[in-house]
């Protein structure tokens, strides 16, 4: 399923799979945080067949590159990976699906390149996660103390286990995931080494976010995005379970500048991964949205991958 994709950074390579025509339309996806591409091995075969589809491991993520010694992971960052692999792969305008971080990354990227995004699809996330000012000094000071304990984890070895070991720890960690759907996840998230194996990413995508925005500035850039966007929230998923308090109350505000600008919303019954587990549930509504939203683009040009 998919063929296999590697983009050439200063640090090593963007990793990822593609799918579909060598000249179809292109479609960017952006998995999740600690996820990798596998996360729409099952969505992508449902959706239109006219498309080419580039899922990307970001950075330390799957089987892409960990960032050098003493840098951080942030949204700037993996929108940086994005800017990348387009570069490329020489597209001039495109469509991105993203999966909760990868929404987030899908939405920035969109803002701030505009011209060049025609469709936006946000899986389970609204796009941009404000923090409350008042409590950005304390969340950046955490993540910084994360960091710092992260970056001396790292000089250990990793942990090594059996592949069924791995799973169950896959699973205790997302208990809404479907054992089959720990399994494509692990095709790309373990390495094999002597012994068993060793989760693929980098532990330093553990460490918080320090890279923060107001809600007011969220608004602003949300803003700027231009293309037809589609919010397939989920009535189990990531809304139920932020991680700040004042996130929660931000929801309605984001939620209701998306409808003020006539983009389109969908709450569809499932968990935060349920275009992994169950894709038949989201696939009608983004391929229906991929084909009437988006203006079809004949003028891009491709890299042959």
């Amino acid at each position: 399923m998919g063929s296999e994709l590697s983009v050439p950074v200063p640090w090593g390579h963007i990793r990822g799979k593609v799918w579909g025509l060598d000249h179809g339309r292109p479609v960017l996806c952006l998995h999740g945080w600690a996820d990798n591409c596998g996360t729409f091995n099952t969505l992508i075969p449902l959706l239109p067949k006219e498309c080419r589809y580039v899922a990307m491991d970001l950075s330390g993520h799957g089987l892409s590159s960990h960032l050098p010694p003493g840098e951080s992971y942030s949204c700037p960052t993996y929108v940086m990976d994005v800017r990348r692999v387009v570069d490329a792969l020489q597209l001039r305008t495109f469509s991105l699906i993203g999966h909760s971080m990868g929404a987030d990354i899908a939405a920035m990227f969109s803002a701030l390149y505009p011209e060049m995004v025609d469709a936006l699809v946000l899986l389970d996330s609204f796009g941009f996660l404000p923090t409350d000012s008042k409590e950005l000094p304390e969340v950046v000071r955490q993540g910084m103390e994360e960091m710092l304990q992260l970056e001396k984890k790292t000089k250990e070895e990793k942990r090594v286990y059996t592949h069924e070991k791995a799973v169950e720890r896959l699973l205790a960690a997302n208990p809404t995931l479907t054992e089959q759907s720990v399994h494509v996840l692990l095709e790309r998230g373990l390495v094999q080494v002597e012994g068993g194996f060793k989760f693929s990413r980098d532990l330093r995508i553990y460490s918080k976010n320090t890279w923060r925005m107001s809600l007011e500035q969220s608004l602003e850039m949300q803003s700027r995005v231009r293309a037809s966007v589609l919010l397939v929230l989920t009535d189990k998923g990531f809304s139920r379970s932020f991680s700040e308090p004042s996130q929660r109350k931000f929801n309605s505000t984001l939620l209701r500048s998306l409808k003020d600008r006539n983009h389109t919303v969908v709450t569809v019954p499932g968990d935060h991964h349920v275009h992994l587990d169950e894709p038949e549930v989201v696939a009608p509504i983004v391929s229906d949205f991929l084909r009437n939203r988006a203006p079809s683009q004949s003028n891009n040009v491709q890299q042959k991958l």
